[in-house]
């Protein structure tokens, strides 16, 4: 399932200080962007906000089938709306349970939700760790338990916080494949990273967050490094510098 989020006024402040003001955007179908900005300038928050995790001070936030003013922000998520932390929140048990975790009440079989978890396990190159607990697992391993917990849920659209951050070349193509999945079923992405890696070459689009306000570019890039999991091909990275900035008010 695909759905849209746009937004309307949406501004954070925290007491007197205005983090931004952002008059409209929208996240589309299919939609790879990679969100830029200095720390501090609200990357993180402008993440939760999407996801429904935090409240913004002021403005409109409407996904496919429903609309939120900030006075009556969920508490809970968005449907179908993942944020994915930059260090990942995991329960006390197995790495098994842990990818499993979202689909334990779903209505399939025990049978079909066994084959679902174990497909993640070995698209994160994890299986032969799943009755492990989360406890003995490297950084890495953690955010790639994370992921496949994300990706089973199918997402429409997933928030990627600074998600290779600290990670080894073999870490992050092994979100780049479950990204790229995600892709192909008409999921979207946006990912906050301070380096160009693997996963930020998937992206189409930019926002920079700067000056308290939001600017959109068009961003169009292939992987720059061949990879023998990927198998992606040499190629040239290249931007398109048009943009649009979005000035607060």
């Amino acid at each position: 399932m695909s759905i849209t989020i746009t937004t309307q006024q949406v501004s954070m402040r925290y007491k007197e200080r205005v983090l931004f003001h952002i008059p409209e955007l929208t996240i589309g179908p299919n939609d790879a962007i990679y969100l830029k900005g200095d720390n501090g300038v609200g990357k993180t928050t402008l993440l939760k906000i999407l996801s429904g995790l935090t409240k913004p001070s002021s403005g409109k936030i409407a996904t496919t089938n429903t609309t939120w003013r900030h006075t009556l922000f969920p508490r809970a998520k968005f449907k179908d709306v993942i944020y994915l932390h930059q260090t990942p929140y995991l329960f006390d048990g197995t790495v098994y349970q842990n990818v499993g975790y979202g689909i334990r009440y779903s209505k399939e079989s025990p049978k079909d939700k066994r084959a679902q978890i174990i497909n993640a396990l070995r698209m994160v190159g994890l299986e032969t760790l799943a009755d492990e607990h989360i406890s003995v697992l490297s950084g890495g391993e953690r955010q790639r338990v994370a992921m496949a917990r994300a990706w089973i849920l199918k997402p429409s659209i997933l928030l990627m916080d600074e998600p290779s951050a600290s990670l080894d070349k073999e870490s992050i193509e092994r979100l780049v494949i479950m990204a790229e999945d995600l892709l192909q079923r008409g999921a979207s992405l946006v990912i906050t990273s301070h380096q160009t890696n693997a996963l930020t070459d998937l992206c189409k689009k930019q926002w920079w967050i700067r000056d308290n306000s939001l600017t959109e570019s068009p961003l169009l890039q292939v992987v720059s490094e061949p990879s023998s999991m990927l198998g992606s091909a040499n190629s040239e990275r290249f931007s398109i510098n048009t943009s649009t900035t979005f000035r607060a008010v």
